[in-house]
């Protein structure tokens, strides 16, 4: 969403002449834009035409105390590059990357013909043909990256992860079911432990645009060496609580999950499917909990009802786990429907 003119920061600015993309007697005009908790954004109109820039933030904007290292910006920007080395045009064209300031360039893509997934399914515009061809741009970069060496080296980010993911998501939900909090530490060691693939880690609808090639996607500050079913889950999770934000599209939100388990599982190659699988849907569910009971609640699951529905179907599952995604989509089908 884009706010009105103003200049932009000068710190952002000294960032973009440091990168190269900006002379030091042009002081250009810009646009904040708004929608994330973890970075400042700007559309910043450069000589040469306009750029986005983003810069990480220490603290996010929640209201829990929810820290973060800025130096994740360098990983975003790297897991950039190799994303469209897998897929390209996969994510935006990465201009330049400020290790001091902890900002990054990338080609601004026009919201007229990039329109954000979040909105069309907030419109009830649930495309199931959309959805399989983000899971197969999400499997085919975990594939190209799967069991690389090169590339987990170039992605130490362990802390990063914990402190913006795992601890938030997962821990700060077991301190709020201390009856569940013994499956929900070890969903959390199952993820770290299994070290296979590059990792985007934030797979939401936010952060994936419906481009006129197909998705793109944005905001890899989680980016990890870890375990891809993260990815999975962490993306079928947010098709699900749409059910709670756009009742009447509920079937096509369900049709939107199941076409993207299908085609991210037919694109793995690095180990079983079914192995992956049974990760993903042991994890959903307490990611499926964290979104109203951890750090970061969803902002559009508000009614008491609603959160309560959330928590009978995940904590069930958590108590009693499947190794399959559909079952997953069956209980909450189930709980809608009751």
């Amino acid at each position: 969403m884009q706010g009105t003119g103003e200049a932009p920061p000068a710190d952002i600015l000294d960032a973009l002449r440091r990168m190269g993309l900006l002379s030091a007697e042009v002081s250009p005009a810009g646009v904040p834009l708004t929608g994330g908790v973890s970075s400042d954004i700007w559309r910043i109109d450069l000589p040469g035409g306009p750029v986005c820039v983003k810069r990480a933030l220490a603290k996010l904007r929640v209201a829990a105390d929810w820290r973060a290292p800025v130096r994740r910006n360098l990983y975003e920007a790297r897991w950039m590059r190799r994303a469209n080395e897998a897929v390209p045009g996969a994510a935006p064209d990465l201009l330049g990357q400020d290790t001091a300031s902890g900002a990054l360039a990338m080609r601004f893509l026009d919201p007229a013909d990039h329109e954000l997934w979040k909105a069309q399914l907030h419109d009830g515009h649930a495309d199931p043909a959309f959805a399989g061809a983000v899971a197969d741009r999400l499997v085919r970069i975990h594939a190209a990256t799967a069991a690389n060496p090169v590339v987990a080296g170039e992605f130490p980010t362990d802390e990063i992860f914990y402190a913006i993911r795992l601890e938030p998501y997962l821990l700060a939900t077991a301190r709020a079911h201390s009856d569940l909090a013994p499956r929900l530490e070890a969903l959390l060691a199952t993820t770290q432990a299994n070290k296979r693939a590059l990792v985007h880690g934030d797979v939401s609808p936010k952060n994936i645009l419906c481009g006129p090639e197909g998705p793109v996607f944005l905001d890899a500050e989680c980016a990890w060496w870890g375990d891809p079913a993260f990815d999975l889950a962490f993306c079928l999770n947010h098709l699900l609580l749409k059910c709670l934000w756009t009742p009447q599209a509920r079937g096509g939100f369900l049709a939107c999950f199941d076409a993207m388990t299908r085609a991210y599982r037919h694109g793995v190659t690095w180990e079983p499917p079914t192995a992956l699988e049974a990760r993903a849907a042991h994890l959903l569910p307490g990611l499926f909990l964290a979104r109203v009971d951890g750090k970061s609640p969803v902002e559009y699951v508000t009614a008491e009802p609603d959160k309560d529905r959330v928590r009978r179907m995940a904590r069930a599952l958590l108590r009693a786990p499947s190794d399959h995604l559909d079952d997953v989509r069956q209980a909450w089908t189930r709980e809608l429907a009751a």
